[in-house]
């Protein structure tokens, strides 16, 4: 099992960036993919990105391409998404989950809000 806790939300303006973390404490970290999710007010839930084991394999959702980096630090057991030229669209409660080896990810972090002002 692992624990998982979320940090670096908070407000923004329009076109600034964010970093959020995700600290993992537990089984050993590299033995799980990992990936970011977000969820706005009466929307479903989305994948926003997910990145392998190792790291040398990420995916991201159409909507964060080319705006959003996650990345992972194995021996500090943390993930990151890197959150530049934010919009007002991409404020949610963002998650960090973790998955074994299985398709689902079974362990999450509390979340974190994240609201970009217009």
């Amino acid at each position: 099992q692992v624990q998982l806790v979320e940090s670096g939300g908070g407000l923004v303006q329009a076109g600034g960036s964010l970093r959020l973390s995700c600290a993992a404490s537990g089984r050993t970290f590299s033995t799980y993919a990992m990936g970011w999710f977000r969820q706005a007010p009466g929307n479903e839930r989305e994948r926003v990105a997910a990145i392998s084991r190792s790291g040398g394999s990420t995916i991201y959702a159409d909507s964060v391409k080319g705006r959003f980096t996650i990345s992972r630090d194995n021996a500090k057991n943390t993930v990151y998404l890197q959150m530049n030229s934010l919009k007002p669209d991409d404020t949610a409660v963002y998650y960090c989950a973790a998955r074994g080896y299985t398709n689902a990810y079974e362990w999450w972090g509390q979340g974190t809000q994240v609201t970009v002002s217009s």
